[in-house]
């Protein structure tokens, strides 16, 4: 049996990985400035983390949701105090996309609408719902293909306005990235998220937070959306949730009222991926590691800028995009194959930057080394 083939590989088998450093079936080691799509948040197997889940392990690995589970309720009130959603409740899913199609579902409930905002070059997910709300035709099968979502320019109030002025009553929900990140790390401005929070209220939609990538102290705050001052009706996570144990979830306000029946997961939440997001907590909490990325962030971007062959740098905290100026478009691929390190990508032409939120400066400036050598090798093959 073969493996269906979805995704371009490189051909690299990862067998091992610490920190910010990981290794392949060779022994070869490599600087991971990706972290696993921004999923590794506070370092690759970090002990406190292994033990937790190995701890777990030991007692009960799985039981269904028709019993009291106490390691959910103590992940909820850890979840409330570290994102200060204090009066928030808690969904618990496995995954991104499953956050935001939850989330999406329950905005339609809450409301008894079926209309959604989304924003051109988004990304919500592969799942129905989430993969309609996606900016991204070649992923969306014929049954996604749905009338009920309207995406509007990234950052323009105005349009923003138009459209809740003819259509207001029928929106259920906005659903925004605080940081587009597979767009290629794209922003949007504290106006802009403050604009749909006022007309959420004005003609009573939900506002959407997708904090899948954004969120988990990525962007120097728990929710990239705190930076512009203003509370959402649903938060969704993942990816850095588990350091890569497979969790998600959504973050819900108080005046969204639960029904049985209304959401169900047979895996969301169980003990072991509630133990590693336990971890995850505990050591944000102890490293410091939401200001770590604030401040790691801001000293990687202020050496990219000032670097010879970088042309726009994008970004906040440890979410971070830039591009090169042309000639040097093969910069990532002499990154990993030459200088053996991990960077993403977004089309055409961003380089993304997402690692551990406890990465070192000596890793950053081990990068930095890296990223001139890699832009000295191209110029030199250009002349």
């Amino acid at each position: 049996m073969s493996l269906f083939k979805v995704y371009p590989l490189n051909p690299i088998a990862i067998t091992k990985a610490a920190g910010s450093r990981v290794w392949d079936d060779k022994g070869q080691e490599y600087l991971d400035m990706y972290g696993g799509h921004a999923v590794i948040s506070i370092g690759h197997t970090h002990p406190h983390w292994v033990k937790r889940i190995e701890d777990q392990l030991h007692a009960i690995a799985f039981y269904s949701n028709s019993v009291v589970m106490p390691i959910q309720e103590q992940l909820a009130s850890a979840l409330n105090e570290m994102s200060g959603k204090k009066d928030f409740q808690l969904f618990l899913c496995n995954s991104g996309a499953e956050a935001n199609e939850n989330a999406l579902k329950l905005a339609s409930f809450h409301t008894g609408r079926k209309k959604i905002v989304a924003f051109k070059k988004s990304f919500h997910g592969r799942t129905s719902l989430a993969v309609a709300a996606t900016d991204n035709p070649s992923i969306v099968a014929p049954v996604n293909e749905t009338d009920n979502i309207i995406f509007l320019p990234f950052n323009d109030i105005a349009a923003l306005q138009a459209y809740f002025a003819t259509q207001g009553k029928e929106i259920a929900a906005v659903i925004i990235e605080g940081i587009q990140g597979v767009a290629g790390i794209h922003e949007a401005t504290d106006e802009f998220l403050q604009a749909i929070r006022k007309v959420c209220d004005e003609f009573g939609a939900v506002y959407i937070a997708d904090s899948v990538q954004c969120g988990y102290g990525r962007s120097g705050k728990f929710f990239a959306h705190d930076h512009a001052g203003v509370n959402a009706d649903i938060y969704s996570m993942a990816k850095g949730m588990g350091n890569g144990f497979p969790i998600g979830g959504i973050l819900i306000a108080p005046h969204i009222q639960a029904k049985f029946g209304m959401l169900g997961t047979t895996f969301g939440g169980n003990p072991l991926a509630c133990a590693a997001a336990l971890a995850v907590i505990e050591v944000m909490q102890k490293e410091n590691l939401i200001k770590a990325a604030e401040v790691m962030g801001a000293y990687l971007m202020n050496a990219l800028k000032n670097m010879d062959g970088v042309k726009v740098v994008r970004g906040r905290g440890l979410m971070i995009g830039f591009e090169m100026e042309e000639g040097l478009e093969d910069v990532r691929k002499v990154l990993l194959s030459d200088l053996k390190i991990f960077t993403g990508e977004a089309k055409p032409n961003v380089i993304r930057l997402l690692p551990s939120l406890a990465i070192t400066k000596e890793d950053i400036d081990l990068f930095l080394t890296g990223l001139n050598k890699a832009i000295q090798l191209l110029k030199q093959k250009k002349d």
